[in-house]
């Protein structure tokens, strides 16, 4: 479970990543639903994410250039616990129906009917199917 102040940082950073859209009809990643889904999904990113909130403590009263600035160092840091929880609210973004429908994709499972994936060009994977081998082949 999450303290206040951590659900609050984690959904100022939700709405950061992804702001709701009148233009193309979408909710934010802050959406109530889409941030109900991020709270159960961090799986075993917890500790990453745990780790980073804590990092942000009062991240939430902070104002919004500062918050800016904040993510911005931590990008630039390449820091793995930002990296898990960017990942975390990525994933439950795309799995809400109405942002599916506006990618003109029917919300549902992959399988067991599958999507359609536009063909591209496999010659360009001839330079790596002519490499020769690197690695050694196990009996």
């Amino acid at each position: 479970m999450l303290s206040d102040d951590q659900r609050r940082i984690l959904h100022c950073i939700a709405e950061m990543m992804i702001p709701a859209s009148t233009e193309y009809g979408v909710p934010s990643a802050a959406d109530d639903a889409v941030f109900a889904d991020i709270l159960r999904s961090f799986g075993r990113d917890e500790h990453h994410v745990r780790t980073l909130l804590c990092e942000l403590e009062g991240f939430a009263d902070l104002d919004p250039a500062l918050r800016q600035r904040t993510v911005a160092q931590l990008r630039d840091q390449r820091s793995e616990a930002l990296k898990s929880l960017t990942s975390v609210i990525l994933q439950c973004y795309y799995r809400d129906d109405r942002v599916m429908r506006s990618l003109g994709m029917e919300p549902r499972p992959p399988f067991p009917k599958g999507h359609e994936v536009e063909q591209g060009d496999w010659s360009l994977l001839d330079p790596v199917r002519e490499r020769p081998k690197f690695y050694r082949e196990v009996p």
